[in-house]
């Protein structure tokens, strides 16, 4: 029995009741008002005792409502890419190979809240397969700035530790790049010793660097990385290019390289977790193929809402009106 028959067999009590003893005795003993008696009582002696029973009411179409195929195109999209919040899937789904849609990322949200896949956590874990732990929510950090004023100008560069991988004969690192005023990304994985990256490698990213800025017109000016071995101040300012001055941050900060420290937060968000959890078997060049489709979308197809790019992306900045990578 619902809840619908239950207030049907309480009103027609009403009525049984209202002919046994009155109907001013039978709505003071039932708690309903004489007027809302009289109005069902014509609405029964027109259409019978079935008018008594509650109607289902349709749930309201508003009329800034989205259609059910836009929803389906941004779990989707938000399915596909896990690592992206609500902003980066609205400016993916404007794409053409989307259909172009213009939606909000307030709207993007809350289609994500009403199917439960608002957070990482939960879009990773339908990917994966298991449930999401509890994620509370957490403050907005403060947004320091690095003033630039060209393409590189400041590049940082650093390591992350990616794992070790069955097949290879050390442990799996990644270096690197970003210019701090394009938000321009390169990197490159590396397979190590017990050590960690040698300065051989680091200053070979530095070098692919600086070449891909002068083909585009840019002179790497300075790099910036931290104290590690793998950047030692003499070891690796001798590797970098003619005119590159190497700069080291102060132990202890490393939230002065902050743009490629956010890099690696980027890029572990949207590529490794993604990736580790979709395969069940991980490769060394699987993830390197991984890395470097992502890094030329992230580079050449990503809208970026810095405070330089503007929505903009980076090879519009490091490449001018050629708007893409060179030949």
């Amino acid at each position: 029995m619902t809840k619908d028959d239950v207030l049907f067999g309480y009103r027609l009590q009403l009525f049984a009741l209202a002919g046994e003893r009155g109907v001013s005795e039978a709505c003071r003993l039932m708690g309903v008002h004489r007027s809302t008696y009289y109005r069902w009582k014509a609405q029964v002696e027109r259409q019978g005792l079935e008018m008594l029973r509650p109607r289902q009411r349709r749930r309201p179409l508003m009329p800034n409502q989205l259609s059910l195929l836009v929803e389906q195109r941004i779990v989707a999209c938000s399915l596909g890419h896990p690592g992206l919040g609500p902003r980066r899937v609205a400016s993916r789904l404007a794409r053409p190979e989307w259909g172009g849609l213009r939606v909000s990322p307030n709207g993007v949200y809350k289609t994500l809240v009403r199917h439960g896949l608002n957070t990482r956590a939960r879009r990773l874990a339908l990917v994966a397969g298991y449930r999401a732990p509890f994620e509370p929510p957490r403050a907005a950090p403060p947004e320091p700035h690095i003033q630039t004023s060209r393409p590189g100008e400041l590049v940082g560069i650093d390591c992350f530790f990616v794992g070790r991988l069955k097949g290879t004969p050390g442990p799996v690192w990644q270096i690197t790049a970003i210019d701090t005023y394009s938000s321009y990304a390169w990197a490159d994985l590396v397979v190590t010793g017990p050590a960690g990256p040698s300065v051989e490698q680091t200053s070979r990213l530095a070098r692919r660097v600086a070449a891909e800025l002068a083909r585009a017109g840019w002179r790497l000016e300075r790099v910036l990385s931290d104290n590690g071995n793998e950047f030692g101040r003499r070891a690796f300012a001798e590797r970098l290019p003619a005119g590159t001055r190497h700069s080291q941050i102060r132990s202890g900060r490393p939230q002065t390289n902050g743009h490629v420290e956010r890099l690696h937060r980027t890029i572990l968000e949207e590529c490794w977790r993604p990736a580790f959890a979709r395969y069940l078997y991980l490769r060394f060049k699987g993830l390197r193929r991984d890395l470097d489709h992502y890094l030329h979308d992230y580079n050449h197809n990503r809208e970026h809402h810095g405070r330089i790019t503007a929505g903009r992306r980076p090879a519009e900045l490091v490449y001018g009106a050629r708007k893409m990578e060179p030949k």
